[in-house]
């Protein structure tokens, strides 16, 4: 390989004029490097099993369970993918045949004995921090220069680019797998990477909003400290007084396919939601919101800086409903696509999504982001059928099922 190889490819130029904002901070970068070291430390024959091994690790690091689809399975452009599955199973991953029976559309849960433990957890992330690289991974792999590629380049690919800076530069980690090295000139010429030289890269421009290794912005320590794995100190709210007797009677007079959606986000493994936060949100009156005008600047200020907002909310909804068998809320959705604005100018975000057509919900029912008309004009669409369970905590509904995705209208008595 020769060293200081350059990429021709055009992308570089394009890039550099409107760079993307970085998809993680410091911390989460940390944690996407973790996730890729704990995959391809697993006793497992090669890129292709350790690449579904990343997919359903991200998904399953809070509880041990975690959805995957045909459809994602397919999307990984694995060479067997029954090999790889299997080669998971004897490792103790509990994946059903579902998962090549069904309808690839249909999300099957998978267990991870390893992301069950309480004491010394190979994956210690909050909510937010797997959400967010969650997401990260999902931008990387669909990323135009490798999505076509085979699974060691794309699995290279993470690893470049959570190992890369925030000027592009990086070296090859030692935990990176043998056996994805004859893949790096993929990278390469599709314009993964702009240089390569031995064990140090440069990635594209085109790709910098992936970059992992960064020292934090200006004042993104301060708030990386605060949010403490996630969790961001706010203002004090009322606490939510949850009254499960209320709670029980709700659903027990909503219709079922209303019922079916409560309990598919009550018991969602993924999201890990208090029981009360949930009954609060379907329960309680939506109110009219006033909305002041200093909102309507910090939006029009957002919006320049985000012209895709459209198309990356409704790609976001689709994948969401696939890793959870439910729609996001307005807060899941940005913060899942790394918009950092504070609640009320997200609320005033989706409500423009949803003006413009590139979402759509069931109001007033929330968990219901799907894309709205413009989206599925562009060809963004939610899978023709989603009819398995959720992936579900234990709870009093055995088998609790997923959401339907139907209109869902409540029948109060």
């Amino acid at each position: 390989m020769s060293k200081n190889a350059s990429s021709s490819s055009g992308i570089s130029a394009a890039a550099a004029s409107a760079p993307q904002p970085f998809l993680l901070t410091s911390r989460q970068g940390e944690a996407a490097r973790t996730l890729l070291s704990y995959a391809c430390s697993l006793a497992l024959p090669g890129p292709d099993a350790q690449l579904v091994a990343v997919v359903v690790a991200i998904r399953a690091a809070r509880g041990g369970v975690g959805n995957l689809t045909g459809a994602d399975l397919s999307a990984l452009r694995l060479g067997d993918a029954r090999e790889a599955v299997d080669a998971l199973c004897s490792l103790g991953w509990q994946i059903g045949d579902a998962l090549f029976d069904e309808d690839p559309a249909t999300p099957v849960p998978i267990s991870v004995p390893d992301l069950t433990r309480t004491d010394d957890h190979p994956l210690p992330f909050g909510k937010n921090v797997r959400s967010r690289v969650s997401g990260w991974t999902t931008r990387a792999l669909s990323a135009k220069p490798v999505k076509k590629l085979p699974p060691a380049a794309r699995l290279a690919g993470l690893f470049l680019a959570a190992h890369s800076t925030s000027k592009l530069l990086g070296q090859i980690p030692p935990d990176f797998p043998q056996s994805c090295r004859a893949a790096l000139p993929d990278l390469l010429q599709k314009g993964f990477v702009a240089e390569l030289s031995e064990d140090r890269y440069r990635l594209d421009p085109a790709v910098r909003h992936l970059s992992g290794l960064r020292r934090p912005l200006e004042g993104e320590r301060t708030a990386e400290d605060a949010k403490a794995e996630g969790q961001v100190e706010r203002r004090a709210r009322p606490a939510v007084r949850f009254d499960a007797a209320a709670w029980t009677q709700w659903k027990n007079v909503a219709t079922p396919a209303l019922q079916r959606h409560a309990e598919a986000v009550e018991y969602c493994a993924v999201c890990a939601l208090e029981p009360g936060q949930v009954a609060a949100a379907f329960m309680e009156r939506v109110q009219p919101q006033f909305v002041p005008k200093w909102i309507k600047n910090a939006y029009g200020d957002w919006k320049e800086a985000h012209p895709d907002r459209g198309p990356q909310a409704a790609k976001f909804t689709v994948v969401f409903r696939a890793e959870h068998g439910h729609g996001p809320s307005y807060n899941q959705l940005c913060s899942g696509l790394g918009w950092d604005v504070c609640r009320s100018v997200r609320s005033f975000i989706v409500r423009r999504l949803l003006s413009n057509e590139w979402l759509m919900e069931t109001s007033p029912v929330p968990w219901t982001l799907r894309p709205g008309v413009m989206a599925q004009a562009q060809g963004i669409v939610l899978p023709k059928a989603r009819t398995a369970a959720s992936v579900v905590r234990p709870g009093p509904y055995p088998g609790a099922p997923g959401a339907a995705g139907g209109p869902l209208v409540c029948s109060r008595a």
